[in-house]
């Protein structure tokens, strides 16, 4: 199985092949808020690009959660936060999901064959996941901060990739595998510490949500793989 790592949406035209399985990764926060929301019961999630879009289904009704640059926007219901998704909340809901990185990660490979989302919050289930298919190549998409390499998606695409590992024989793609990889060893006895000088991290802090980080780098808390449907433009679980 041939595993590849993309650091950045800007780059992903250059890894884009057929019969991929993309994982968009967010870490902090989308890609662990959308599990998070589909784990307590919503419908689907439905990620969308732009405000302006997002604005349209409020108009209708929707629930709408919107975040650009870590601050929930004025006229969402929630943020960005996964503790802002409780089930007595999302249960049985469409809900509506834009922020400044995760969605447009999303949008840039909606078009692959297979698109998965990751978080540590399901990194086990999965790998399995992926493991099982079998087929193909796996490419990690990282979603970054605004097409620039984030530490915390980086990490993540390491530790997913020692955890495939684990299952069988893999080859690696392109470089950026090893740097994920050597990433993720120097940091995998504490990420969090390992994170502190970290933008993303300081970002997080200086808008209040520190309580967010040790939820974002618990692993298996929310044991799904949600995946996109491109017919619907949706997000949903099996």
């Amino acid at each position: 199985m041939e595993v590849d790592i993309c650091l950045s949406p800007a780059l992903y035209p250059y890894y884009k092949k057929e019969n991929d399985i993309v994982i968009v990764v967010d870490i902090f926060r989308a890609s662990t808020t959308i599990c998070a929301m589909l784990s307590n019961g919503a419908s689907s999630v439905i990620p969308v690009a732009s405000i302006e879009e997002a604005k349209q289904y409020k108009s209708k009704g929707y629930i709408v959660g919107g975040e650009r640059n870590a601050k929930k926007l004025e006229f969402a219901d929630f943020g960005n936060s996964p503790f802002d998704y409780k089930k007595d909340i999302v249960n049985n809901n469409d809900i509506v999901f834009t922020t400044t990185n995760g969605t447009q990660a999303i949008n840039a490979a909606a078009g692959c064959k297979t698109l998965f989302i990751g978080a540590f919050s399901n990194i086990d289930i999965l790998s399995r996941e992926c493991f099982t298919l079998g087929r193909g190549r796996i490419v990690v998409l990282c979603a970054g901060w605004k097409n620039k390499i984030n530490a915390e998606d980086t990490l993540f695409a390491g530790a997913f990739t020692e955890k495939l590992s684990k299952l069988g024989e893999i080859t690696y793609g392109s470089d950026s595998v090893r740097i994920a990889i050597e990433m993720w060893d120097k940091a995998k006895n504490d990420p969090i510490e390992f994170l502190k000088t970290s933008e993303h991290y300081k970002r997080l802090i200086n808008n209040g949500a520190e309580g967010d980080i040790a939820y974002c780098f618990k692993e298996n808390s929310t044991p799904i793989v949600p995946y996109y449907c491109a017919t619907e433009n949706k997000l949903r679980i099996e």
